[in-house]
């Protein structure tokens, strides 16, 4: 009986860090189960002939000789369950995707269906097959036969040439481990001694000197990651490194880059490539590859997001505003110290707007305090100093200082002075525009200081005067409170007429209802919500907040509850249009890393551009929609989480010891049929560097305000510990294989601390929610869900959106059928619905090269929409491909432009409408809304 190797009761260092290491395990064999087409699962015994040209299994009925395959007719090998076998109703739930693997050979493209017990039996396998099936090609002779070391083991005994001074052959062990630690930052010193022990046990050379055969063996089990290394023979046309060409392939079609170049990959393989050969040559292999894949190059965030991308010269309403509240208090609200060093950290951030709470200071000039404690304040002219010299440091678009004005009339004219004198040219004060409708751009008021606050009325000639008070901020207490409320119920405030002429385009005003603001309110007046007065219009009437916000800026506080200085979540009135929804900045946790997070996306400079639905003057958008919107594509987002590398320890956490045994919650914040979390399972064990290798799916119905927070956490039978975490705005996602950055909670980049990951975004198919992927999913044929147009009770306008109803939805068929037809032309490929185009060309082309009989298919790529035909006889398989491909052409070519607007020229003419038809009040609401939803529909 031959003895069977199982990597599940392997030891745990065995590690796949070769394809030679992967044959060897080939050659032994081990057990896998064989898949039946009737869905029945047996075990075999697998294994590899001695001269590599085929693999056999036992027992079998066939004779010795039919149960084989030959290396040379192989055509592919799929990890996962990319044929119709394992997709099969039957098997799907009985052992998970990456257990699975199949061997597609012969002139029909048969295939062999395999699980075995462990993804890393699979990958050896895959990664030995794909070795053979293409070096095949090129030499059959034996893996490592030849004299000539591979370019990286003439790489590292190179390195360890340089550190031998004496040139004795052996260097101390110290200076081996550092050398080590050196070509490979963040490993821990403890790991390396360790395997340099195991080494020289193994090899009975105990001592405090390493040889150089030594040294190479060591750094090869400690720095070849095996999923890079898989990843690089995937791809790799020959042995153990890509060529240009390859790299250009792995570049356009796996990491979705577009107009790459060889002198481009050239360029990458000179800075990333270790051994000199290799840079000579034009050779990335693998310490090249993984330094790559780990470099600010190859960032999952968007490097076109790092600089300001979006048009700044929208009106300032159509921008989220980065916000701080009390930005100073370093603690909580209650016993907050004030200290500068929070304004500082806050406009070094990109903050654009920052609250001063001004009170009688005790040498007749104005202070800032923060919260009830007097303990401690400071001169307001010290923070406008501040102000001044680092208002434009982190971003050059306008700043606005909310003032919240709790001291003297006599005081109030020296603050206006100071800010004056001190903010000179930088303060905006010329008067709004009557003529315009809209606030002016970010761009126009570039490098300009604007001031929230309040303003006198117009017909007041004096010094001072009374105006209502609504802030709630910056009360210190109940008796000051009830003081300034005097008996008629609201607060007033005596204003000077100084420090009223210092406001221009954000005018403080009480908000009465939303027909008042439609009617009366203008341009440059603002309102600012509490959070709790906020939210109850985001949940009752979401719609018209949003309507509201496309042309007055409005800006949330936190409640003076929130004593402890917590965050209220942005996203809840992000959604509905809020531009400032204000931060305690000195609070880390998730929302701060949602708010640090979204406003990264625009280069950091403080300001968001909101949707195009949230701007556009006719449009539809409820925030507590459930599922997709009309108008906007739904997309889904497949996340495979493969590992993490040189995870920290949870902070404080002294009695476990060394063992961190990470998962990672993947989360979408966003509208609330965005909001969704998935987990991988837990990596037992695993040291600094696990392995999760789980695929995680989301829909996203916003793509624009959705927001990926992926934590890394600690599993624990008290209480998970928080280890480390990474948001990004969707938008600045880049597909294929990344390196995610991982930071403290605080938002501090954790040094050599990272995720590693696969992202794929695709069109949603279909109506209603995504489906589990697969042939099964679309067996049974769901009910087509058709968006219709709505009714708004105004007979003359109802008549013409009537007539869009039968071309919408032969539009809705036409996506619909083009994105099943796509999927089905790429599960044919053997690829899932997160394949792109490329892929499966690229997948078809390798059938064909690897055909002994050569059937031949051109694409012509002069049509604008390439067809694809086979010349000759070709396999049923391959027949099959075409035909879903050719389906998916005619219906791409037939999709007609749509005929203008009919229903939009109705929105200037909307308002007579309604006096016609006597509309008011709710009826009224409803007729404006369900026109804009027509509106968006149709577009």
């Amino acid at each position: 009986k031959k003895k069977t190797v199982s990597f599940s009761t392997m030891p745990n260092d065995r590690k796949i860090n070769s394809t030679a290491a992967c044959i060897s395990l080939m050659l032994e064999g081990c057990e896998l189960k064989k898949v039946r087409s009737n869905s029945r699962m047996y075990s075999r015994f697998f294994v590899l002939d001695a001269d590599l040209r085929s693999v056999r299994w036992e027992p079998s009925k066939k004779d010795s000789e039919k149960a084989k395959i030959e290396i040379k007719s192989v055509k592919e090998v799929r990890v996962g369950k990319k044929t119709p076998v394992l997709r099969s109703n039957g098997l799907s739930d009985q052992f998970p995707d990456e257990c699975a693997f199949s061997i597609i050979y012969g002139d029909n493209y048969e295939s062999l269906d395999l699980v075995a017990g462990s993804a890393d039996v699979v990958s050896a396998w895959v990664m030995g097959l794909r070795y053979l099936v293409s070096y095949g090609k090129h030499n059959p002779a034996a893996p490592g036969a030849g004299h000539h070391p591979s370019l990286r083991t003439a790489w590292i005994s190179s390195v360890f040439d340089l550190a031998d001074l004496e040139k004795s052959g052996r260097i101390p062990v110290a200076r081996a481990v550092q050398l080590i630690k050196a070509l490979n930052p963040g490993m821990k010193t403890s790991t390396i001694e360790l395997k340099f022990k195991e080494l020289q046990k193994a090899s009975e050379r105990c001592g405090t000197e390493v040889a150089s055969d030594l040294f190479v063996e060591a750094y090869c089990e400690l720095c070849t990651r095996p999923e890079i290394f898989f990843l690089l023979v995937q791809f790799s046309s020959n042995k153990e490194y890509l060529g240009l060409k390859d790299l250009l392939m792995f570049l356009e079609v796996e990491q979705g880059m577009e107009g790459v170049t060889e002198e481009k990959c050239l360029e990458i393989v000179g800075k990333y490539e270790p051994s000199k050969e290799g840079r000579e040559k034009g050779y990335l292999a693998i310490d090249g590859f993984t330094r790559y894949l780990l470099s600010a190059d190859c960032s999952i965030f968007d490097p076109q997001h790092r600089q300001v991308c979006q048009d700044m010269a929208q009106p300032l309403s159509h921008y989220y505003i980065s916000s701080a509240h009390g930005a100073c208090l370093l603690e909580d609200n209650f016993w907050g110290r004030s200290d500068i060093s929070g304004y500082l950290g806050a406009l070094g951030l990109g903050c654009r707007s920052i609250e001063l709470v001004l009170w009688d200071g005790p040498d007749g000039e104005p202070v800032v305090y923060t919260g009830p404690s007097a303990a401690s304040c400071v001169p307001f002219r010290t923070v406008v100093g501040l102000i001044d010299q680092h208002a434009f440091s982190a971003s050059a678009y306008p700043l606005i200082l909310c003032l919240v004005v709790r001291c003297s009339a006599a005081q109030q004219r020296l603050a206006a002075q100071c800010l004056r004198k001190t903010l000179g040219d930088k303060l905006y004060l010329e008067p709004p525009n009557p003529a315009a409708s809209y606030l002016p751009s970010p761009e126009q008021l570039k490098g300009r200081i604007l001031i929230k606050g309040k303003k006198l009325p117009p017909g007041c000639e004096d010094s001072e005067g009374e105006v209502s008070d609504e802030e709630e901020e910056g009360w210190r207490s109940g008796q000051e409170e009830r003081e300034a409320t005097g008996s008629g119920g609201q607060r007033r405030l005596r204003l000077s007429r100084e420090l009223s002429e210092l406001v221009s385009l954000c005018q403080a005003v009480p908000f009465q209802d939303f027909e008042s603001s439609r009617r009366g309110q203008r341009y440059w007046e603002m309102c600012s919500f509490s959070e709790v007065e906020a939210g109850r219009f985001a949940n009752e009437c979401p719609a018209e907040l949003v309507s509201y916000n496309k042309r007055f800026l409005s800006r949330v506080y936190p409640s003076p509850m929130r004593i402890d200085a917590s965050n209220m979540n942005p996203q809840d009135f992000w959604k509905c249009g809020c531009q400032m929804v204000a931060m305690n900045y000195q609070t880390p946790g998730l929302m701060m890393d949602l708010n640090a997070g979204w406003f990264r996306q625009n280069g950091a400079c403080g300001y968001v551009l909101r949707p195009a639905i949230m701007r556009e003057e006719v449009s539809y958008f409820s925030a507590n929609a459930k599922d997709s919107l009309p108008g906007v594509p739904a997309q889904l987002l497949h996340l495979k989480v493969i590992s993490g590398q040189n995870l920290p320890k949870p902070k404080g956490s002294g009695a476990k010891g060394e063992v961190v045994e990470p998962y990672v919650c993947a989360e979408i914040h966003g509208i609330p049929a965005d909001c969704a979390e998935h987990r991988t399972k837990t990596a037992l064990q695993s040291g600094d560097n696990p392995v999760f290798d789980e695929s995680l799916e989301f829909q996203i119905n916003l793509p624009e305000l959705a927001v990926l927070r992926l934590v890394v956490l600690d599993d624990d039978y008290i209480g998970d510990e928080f280890i480390a975490q990474y948001t990004i705005p969707f938008e600045c996602l880049q597909p294929g294989y990344r390196h995610v950055p991982l930071q403290s909670l605080a938002g501090e980049p954790l040094p050599h601390a990272t995720l590693f990951v696969h992202v794929a975004i695709t069109d949603r198919r279909g109506g209603g929610k995504g489906h589990r992927r697969g042939l099964a999913g679309r067996r049974g044929r769901r009910v087509r869900e058709y968006t219709s147009t709505k009714a708004t009770g105004i007979k003359a306008i109802d008549e013409v959106f009537r007539t869009a109803t039968q071309p919408l939805r032969e539009a809705t068929d036409l996506r619909e059928n083009v994105q099943n037809a796509l999927v089905s032309f790429k599960e044919l490929c053997g690829l899932t619905p997160a394949a792109n185009m490329k892929q499966c060309i690229l997948t078809v082309a390798t059938w064909l090269m690897h055909s002994d009989s050569s059937p031949s298919v051109t694409l012509n790529l002069a049509e604008q929409y390439p067809p694809m035909e086979a010349q000759g006889p070709i396999p049923d398989l391959l027949r099959k491909v075409l035909t879903a491909y050719e389906t998916r052409v005619p219906i791409g070519a037939s999709v007609v432009p749509p005929s203008p607007l009919a229903g939009m020229d109705f929105h200037k003419e909307l308002h007579r409408f309604e006096a016609k038809e006597g509309l008011r009040g709710r009826k009224l609401q409803k007729a404006l809304e369900s026109f804009a939803w027509n509106i968006t529909v149709l577009k």
